[in-house]
């Protein structure tokens, strides 16, 4: 199970973390994924969807 919205496909960034001395090591920075039940195509399914798709109501969520 990738790390990746089911929605929006927003993933994983990679970049450097750089110290006071320019020292730089890998950094990864994860989306904020949560599982939520929603409705697709009239039947009840979990989705792992990022919270920006949450709070722009991309998602109907199941009752």
């Amino acid at each position: 199970m990738a790390f990746k919205c089911d929605l929006c496909g927003k993933g994983p960034l990679v970049g450097n973390q750089v110290s006071h001395a320019n020292n730089k090591t890998k950094k990864r920075t994860l989306p904020n994924l949560q599982r939520v039940r929603a409705v697709v195509d009239g039947s009840h399914k979990h989705l792992r969807v990022c919270t920006r798709c949450l709070k722009a109501g991309k998602v109907t969520k199941a009752a």
